[in-house]
């Protein structure tokens, strides 16, 4: 009894030296208390492309029908591969005077519109062929591409599944050790951490003209995997 009791109390120092953000579990006799990481690699479910379309004219009349031009194409381009136009989302819309500060009276030179687009897809084989074709039409100055995991909660449950099995393991090590039996979990605390890395595209590589040359930037690569882990504190009695 008195082993098991010190042994508790060793444990419950170090875990909290290790984490001091974790809970602090008051000691129980005939208990141990285990921490454990668990990890989940996940393949990404959605590709999210965002671009810009930007025009720079004049007259602010003639920088909105440019931009008005370029949407059409965006729109075109998107149909042409099987997607809706309505399924890309707006993030904003400005036109703004643009200035020559290198002068005393600030010459107004034109006008410029921005406009970001976001898009998601389910289906990957559809970013390469968007990719060259916006970088053949010449309508966006910037691009990029992520690759996240919309369903992250089931990704998070198995890297939960995954802590607990090794605290559990741990626990059932401890006991065995000590010549005790390990009973019921008492008590559990769990943290989730997602690791989700985003894989950035140049936009000087997007407006290069790559019709009939090499494929696509992102052609033939695998994306990314997405880090789930998780770290699960659990208290259990001993028989």
């Amino acid at each position: 009894m008195k082993a098991a009791l010190a042994l508790l109390v060793a444990l419950l120092t170090s875990t909290a030296a290790l984490s001091q953000d974790r809970p602090t579990i008051a000691a129980q006799l005939n208990s141990v208390f285990v921490g454990a990481d668990g990890k989940f690699e996940a393949n990404p479910d959605t590709a999210l492309m965002q671009f810009n379309i930007s025009a720079l004219e004049a007259t602010s009349r003639e920088a909105y029908d440019r931009a008005s031009k370029s949407a059409e194409q965006v729109r075109q381009i998107l149909r042409s591969n099987g997607i809706e136009p309505k399924s890309a989302e707006i993030g904003y819309f400005s036109l703004q005077p643009v200035y020559d500060y290198k002068t005393a009276k600030h010459t107004l030179v034109g006008y410029r519109v921005n406009a970001n687009v976001s898009l998601k897809l389910k289906d990957f084989s559809k970013v390469a062929p968007i990719v060259q074709q916006l970088a053949d039409a010449d309508v966006t100055e910037t691009q990029s591409l992520n690759y996240t995991l919309e369903d992250m909660d089931a990704a998070k449950a198995k890297a939960v599944d995954d802590a607990y099995r090794r605290a559990h393991e741990s626990a059932a090590a401890l006991a065995r050790s000590a010549g005790r039996g390990l009973g019921e979990l008492s008590y559990a605390s769990v943290d989730t951490f997602e690791n989700v890395r985003p894989m950035p595209m140049a936009g000087a590589m997007m407006r290069m003209n790559v019709a009939g040359a090499a494929p696509a930037p992102t052609e033939e690569f695998t994306p990314q995997s997405i880090s789930v882990t998780a770290h699960v504190n659990a208290l259990f009695s001993l028989k």
